[in-house]
């Protein structure tokens, strides 16, 4: 496909593809019936709705979705029930995504990741958002902000290689990954810089595919290239970087949340790893950056 450049392309882009139709369990929430609705408004997606059915048509009619029919709406009993009822749409292929509603996280990701019928690929799952470069090139990728709590080196691997699968399908062919740490050289006392020595290696004899990996990189280095002339730092990554894979959930949480709060850039986010595009937006977003991530899961299906 085309290269998404900016994320406002992710609309467009899924307004091209044929119809996707998106599972969305515990659908009967206010923010989720109004994404619902956008998603609908704009040919972006098609919806089957799992959970309580009057509080789907309270909510949808309260967002104004005239065109919400029984047909799009299936009971189900409590939030587990809701859970696996999407995930069996999307295994029989009624679905070509899901989307977390209102329910809690641990009750959705059991259904997706039991192992008779869940939707399992024998990949680790961990999560990945995309954002605008600010000086408007292309987009970027920070990888893992909210699943995988301290991962060691080999499910950092597979973190990375799932955001490479991501950036792949939304058109970029070589991306730039920077593994990042406090700094740039191997520190003996600090594990993440040996991780990130190793990543780099693996990627240099073919262990990882499809990108360029170098790290150790701090920040600055990553994104900067006056910070990587300043400090001596030369390859295609340093400056350039277009996934930042960070060594923990804490330093990828606070970087997410900082480009968020502070410097108000808009993300769109996937649970990746999937055998289907999962699309599980906090409570706390915004019906935009929900919108945004129906286009990406949409894009990427």
């Amino acid at each position: 496909m085309k290269e998404i450049k900016r994320i406002d392309d992710l609309i467009p882009a899924a307004q091209k593809r044929s119809r996707v139709t998106v599972a969305v369990a515990a659908a009967g929430d206010d923010a989720i019936m109004q994404t619902v609705h956008e998603a609908a408004r704009l040919n972006i997606a098609e919806f089957f709705l799992f959970g309580n059915p009057d509080l789907i048509k309270k909510y949808g009619k309260d967002a104004g979705a005239a065109w919400l029919h029984d047909k799009h709406i299936i009971a189900a009993a409590n939030d587990a029930e809701a859970a696996r009822l999407a995930v069996e749409a999307v295994r029989s292929g009624k679905a070509g995504a899901i989307m977390k509603g209102q329910l809690p996280t641990a009750t959705f990701l059991r259904a997706i990741l039991d192992k008779e019928n869940g939707l399992r690929s024998g990949r680790q799952l961990s999560i990945g958002g995309i954002y605008d470069k600010a000086d408007g090139s292309g987009v970027f990728m920070i990888t893992d902000p909210a699943m995988n709590v301290k991962p060691d080196i080999m499910e950092k691997k597979a973190i990375l290689e799932n955001g490479v699968d991501l950036l792949h399908r939304i058109g970029m062919k070589q991306p730039r990954v920077a593994v990042l740490c406090a700094l740039e050289t191997v520190n003996l006392d600090m594990q993440d810089t040996i991780d990130a020595a190793i990543l780099s290696k693996m990627a240099d004899r073919g262990q990882i595919k499809g990108c360029l990996v170098d790290g150790p990189l701090a920040l600055d280095i990553a994104v900067s290239e006056e910070g990587a002339r300043h400090k001596g730092v030369t390859g295609p990554v340093a400056g350039h970087a277009d996934l930042l894979l960070t060594p923990d959930i804490e330093a990828g949480n606070m970087l997410h949340k900082s480009l968020h709060y502070f410097a108000h850039i808009e993300c769109a986010s996937l649970v990746l790893g999937a055998s289907a595009p999962v699309i599980a937006t906090s409570r706390s977003d915004t019906v935009r950056t929900k919108l945004l991530s129906v286009a990406l899961g949409v894009v990427t299906a």
